[in-house]
Formats: C-alpha cells, structure tokens, sequence
C-alpha cells in the first residue's frame, strides 16, 4: 500500500535498498572494530577499569547513586515548575488581548533565545550577590531556574502549536453553545491539544533531564555526569568506562521517561476514541452512556 507522500518500492528498489543497508553495516562493523581496537590498544578495556563497576559497591553507594538522586531533583523540581509555567504562557500568547499577548511574546521570544548554560550562570550569579542562598544549594537553585526559565519558553511554543493545530470547528462550537475563552481553552481545546503535544513534550522533558549535566560542568553541581571526576581520580584513569556506564543510566532513565509517556499517550487515546464512540453510540441509538460504552 502506498500513500501520498511514499510509494511502495519495486523490485529493482528493494534489492538497493537491501545494498545500502549491507553496506551500511559493514561500515558501522569496521567503524566499531577500529573503535575498540584503539581503546584496547590504550588499555581501556582491561578488565581493573571496569570491574570496580561490579566489584565495589562504593562506586555505585557513593558516586553513581547520589549523582543520579541529584540529576532527578534537579529535572523533577524544574519538570513541575516549568510545566504548568510553559502552559500558562503559551495560553497567553493565544489571547485576544494584545496587552497579555505581546508582553508574554516578548518573554517566550527572549528566554527561548538564550543558551540554557547562560541562565544557569548568570542566575547563580544572582544568586551569589542578591540572595542569602547557602552556597549548598546554590548550584541546585540556578540549575532549577535555568531549565525552568528556558523549557517553559520552549513547552509555552508547544503548547501554542497544539492548540492552533486544532480544528477550528472546535472553538468555533464552543462559541456557539455559550463557553467563554477561558471555557472554551480549558474544556475544549487543551484537552484535545494534549495528545497532539504530548510527543514534543516528552522530548522536551528529555532535554530537561540531560541538561542538568551542564550545572555539573561549570556550576560544581554534584549531578551524575560529575561523578565522573571522583570516580577516575579514585579508581584510576577508567574514564572511558565511567563514561560509558553513565551513558547507559542517561539512556534507561530516558528510556523509562519515554515509555511511560507513550502508555499515557496511548491511553489519552483510548479514552478519546472511547468518549468519540460513546457520543455517537449516543445520537444514533438515544440510548444512555452507560447503554452505549457497554455495548461498544
């Protein structure tokens, strides 16, 4: 079956398309062989720089563990500001006034424009001068408000783009039976726009998670990747390894971050087909909702 964007390929086609991949994977094998045989040439894969991974549990109890505890402080407490920040901007740059609109256009477009590594700085910064934040939470406080300040720009543009991507018979009906903006948005639209941004979200919310690495570089937050210092200083010099098994907890905690967004987008919709089948189910028949979700 083809569509309009994509035609079935034909013979001559599959047998190119089955080349290129051949050849793509011979030249990933050779890339891979010549990566591994450079780090066995220096030594990185002997087995002392990887075993403290598995032998010692101080590696994990006093390094690993504790970053990972900071990584997601940081991107949970920054996740549930930033969230229903973004939502509140982005429902403001929909607005009818151009008094409301314009201001927050300015915010989004401002915040949204610089590197999420310069609000980091430079709210530590104000931190450090203006506030009597112990140096303790500091890096944990600029880090927080970096990401918010950045990501609620960007989610503000997600959530704009969900809800402009809907039908306008939506709003337009809702007018009609007598809902006001504020009803119209928050019954109508944003429940339907939810499961349009929800991919874009999860991205973003991803973003958020691996940015907390930047406090660690610059600002001395102890996040996971910061770990990396204290382990090769007291386990020799397997930085390799530590990057490596760091990389692997970014990907499963990411991964596990994914997962549950795509059940819950799923389940957002079953529950819209659902409702949609009731409403039908609903109109043809007369019958009671309870009468039609049975029967459906």
């Amino acid at each position: 079956m083809s569509s309009v964007l994509y035609d079935n390929p034909g013979p001559r086609a599959k047998r190119r398309n089955v080349l290129y991949t051949a050849g793509f994977l011979a030249v990933l094998a050779v890339l891979a062989w010549w990566v591994l045989s450079a780090l066995s040439d220096k030594g990185q894969l002997d087995a002392d720089k990887w075993s403290p991974f598995v032998t010692d549990v101080r590696v994990w109890t006093t390094y690993l563990l504790p970053g990972l505890v900071e990584t997601l402080k940081a991107a949970a407490l920054s996740i549930l500001i930033a969230l229903p920040l973004g939502a509140l901007l982005g429902i403001g740059r929909l607005s009818d006034h151009r008094w409301v609109r314009v201001p927050v256009g300015a915010v989004v477009e401002f915040f949204r424009a610089i590197p999420v590594l310069l609000l980091m700085m430079f709210a530590s910064a104000v931190y450090a001068q203006f506030t009597s934040v112990s140096s303790d939470f500091r890096p944990l406080y600029a880090v927080v408000t970096g990401l918010v300040l950045y990501n609620a720009s960007v989610i503000a543009e997600v959530v704009r783009a969900g809800v402009l991507s809907l039908p306008r018979g939506q709003g337009d009906a809702a007018v009609a039976l007598g809902m006001r903006k504020g009803q119209t948005m928050r019954y109508v639209l944003l429940p339907q726009a939810v499961t349009v941004m929800l991919p874009a979200l999860v991205s973003q919310l991803v973003v958020i998670v691996k940015d907390t690495a930047l406090g660690g570089a610059l600002l001395g937050f102890p996040e996971l990747l910061s770990q990396n210092r204290q382990i090769t200083a007291n386990y020799g010099a397997n930085t390799i390894a530590t990057f490596t098994v760091i990389a692997l907890i970014f990907i499963a905690l990411n991964f596990a971050l994914t997962t549950l967004a795509g059940r819950l987008e799923r389940r957002l919709r079953q529950g819209r087909k659902t409702a949609s089948v009731t409403e039908s189910a609903v109109t043809k028949t007369g019958k009671t909702p309870a009468e039609a979700v049975s029967e459906a």
